[in-house]
């Protein structure tokens, strides 16, 4: 037998990629597909906006940019690629070089030969390990078809009220998804304390709940589901939590996924504890005939120097085109990630990379969050909006960790977060990204970009020169403590400091920046000072002045009033002018 026979398990993501690049390369090698789907090399991060209406016909996430549908038909004729679907992989006998297979049609079993094998068998949803997961109504997003039952529910009108578990990533765009467009009273359950946990830092997240509360979506935090249950006539469901009860015509588990392995540990192949396919640069598993990719693996986190399993359709692509050419003969290597991730909640684009400070203290880090919130455009360009970017620090090496941000002009969010994700891997300092050049134009960046400004902002913090604290803390000392020896110094014009002023009285004193050097006999000096304006600049100039004054018991509000009222600590009615 020629040893040119290429087995690829799995046909979505991974596998055409691996499939293409191959037949790219060396069109006589014999290629060939298999996978238990009927639907195959489908842009599964689409789903989301095919049941939201986004995307109105399903064949369009299998279609390619020239709108033709990836069936088994296209890539037998256009692509010299062979499929099998509807088929199952059962076991890999390694030592025979085999995988048995079982048709899902008519039930024959077949042992198909390979001389190099491909796992792209991806991700499984999680269980929820609760009484009721298994009714009727309970489904998760998992492929395709649970795509097109959710919307063809939707479509008939038999649901009015849904309930999500999890408000992860796929959680937050399925309450959007629900809500948005068929008006669906959407609840989202989450067992932690925030939307997108391990994701985002703590503050960022509480902007992207409450701008999820502000479009209608209820969003219960800290709350654990207990059991789902159904009324006697098994209709209406009900979703107990550990503090109410929620009743839902459609409940959606999002509670994460894990590698789909069990092919891999079965065949004797290495596993991490994880549940990972372990495999080497080259994306070879520890049997060096058979290569694996995409969802099922563990790849080596770039910023933590360890395993980490990171799901995503583009790292799959990327992960393909490796595989393809190491297939051929050539050698190709993917080295890691970084931990990327953009995603769109509303009017809100959310993006990271790296990690965020709680994962960065875990690590032994000595992380700092710095928070600029600055126009994602030239200030007096017409269609600028405020972006909300953070960094989290080391202290000691001044390394960067990561990155993250929000904003409404969702490109300008995400191609800060891509500028900063592509130093990453080279372990960059402070110093490498105030000083990183980036294309000026009035309609695309402020003539000093917010990536410039967010390293400045944070070579201030770590220099001493800035004592920030953030919204939580805020919310904490000012608006729940209500400290006796604690005042907020608005140094805004008058205009917007006013409804402030008026609201907490003596807690609140308007001195404007500009005017501060002469008017230091009016500030509070025996009290503690929370400085704040609009955005977190001139707040710390007045710092700097204040402390030169000898005031030192000054702090700066991080992001100003804007990310006070982002994260809906004070009513939008007094928020006076966020720019």
């Amino acid at each position: 037998m020629e040893r040119n026979r290429v087995v690829i398990i799995g046909a979505v993501a991974l596998g055409p990629k691996v499939a293409c690049r191959l037949k790219r390369l060396r069109p006589d090698f014999d290629v060939l597909m298999i996978d238990q789907d009927e639907y195959i090399s489908y842009g599964g991060c689409g789903m989301p906006y095919f049941i939201s209406g986004d995307i109105s016909d399903v064949r369009e996430l299998m279609s390619t940019s020239f709108h033709m549908e990836r069936t088994p038909k296209f890539f037998e004729d256009a692509k010299d690629v062979r499929v099998m679907i509807r088929t199952r992989a059962l076991a890999i006998d390694r030592d025979a070089r085999t995988v048995l297979v079982r048709s899902l049609s008519g039930g024959l079993e077949e042992q198909i030969p390979y001389d190099r094998l491909v796992l792209a068998t991806g991700s499984l949803p999680n269980r929820l390990p609760i009484p009721g997961s298994d009714l009727p109504g309970v489904v998760s997003l998992s492929n395709l078809q649970s795509a097109v039952a959710i919307k063809e529910r939707i479509s008939r009108g038999e649901v009015e009220k849904a309930v999500i578990i999890g408000a992860g990533a796929i959680g937050c765009e399925m309450a959007e998804a629900l809500t948005d467009l068929w008006g669906i009273e959407t609840s989202v359950v989450e067992i932690a304390d925030q939307v997108l946990p391990v994701i985002l830092d703590p503050g960022l997240a509480r902007m992207v709940g409450q701008h999820m509360e502000e479009k209608g979506v209820g969003l219960y935090l800290d709350e654990a589901v207990r059991e789902i249950t159904t009324e006697n006539d098994g209709g209406a469901l009900r979703v107990v939590t550990s503090r109410r009860t929620l009743d839902a015509d459609l409940v959606i588990a999002s509670v994460g996924v894990r590698p789909n392995s069990q092919l891999a540990a079965e065949a004797g192949l290495l596993v991490s504890p994880r549940g990972g396919i372990v495999v080497n640069r080259r994306l070879q598993t520890s049997d060096p005939h058979i290569y694996a990719g995409g969802d099922c693996i563990e790849t080596m986190h770039l910023v933590t120097g360890k395993p980490v399993f990171f799901p995503q359709g583009s790292l799959a692509n990327r992960q393909g085109r490796v595989i393809g050419t190491n297939l051929a003969g050539g050698y190709a290597s993917f080295n890691g990630v970084v931990g990327s991730f953009s995603i769109k909640i509303f009017d809100l684009a959310v993006a990271s990379t790296g990690i965020p400070r709680a994962t960065a203290a875990m690590e032994g880090y000595d992380a700092v969050n710095a928070l600029v919130v600055q126009a994602d455009r030239a200030h007096f360009f017409p269609t600028q909006d405020l972006m909300y970017l953070q960094l989290t620090v080391d202290r000691k090496t001044r390394r960067i960790l990561g990155s993250q941000g929000i904003g409404h002009n969702g490109d300008a969010v995400v191609g800060r977060i891509n500028s900063i994700a592509a130093m990453l891997p080279y372990r960059p300092v402070l110093e490498d990204l105030s000083n990183m050049e980036v294309a000026y134009s009035p309609p695309f960046a402020s003539a000093l970009d917010i990536v410039n400004a967010a390293a400045n902002n944070a070579e201030n913090i770590l220099d001493g020169y800035n004592k920030p604290i953030d919204a939580d803390e805020f919310r904490r000392c000012f608006l729940e403590e209500k400290a006796d020896d604690m005042v907020c110094l608005d140094v805004r014009a008058p205009a917007n400091a006013g409804p402030f002023v008026e609201r907490f009285g003596d807690r609140w004193v308007n001195i404007p920046q500009e005017t501060l050097r002469q008017r230091l006999n009016d500030v509070p000096a025996d009290k503690r000072l929370l400085v704040v304006c609009n955005s977190g600049v001139r707040s710390y100039e007045a710092l700097r002045q204040l402390e030169h004054a000898g005031i030192c018991s000054a702090v700066n509000i991080q992001g100003g009033i804007a990310a006070l009222k982002k994260s809906g600590l004070l009513d939008a009615d007094d928020q006076g002018e966020d720019r």
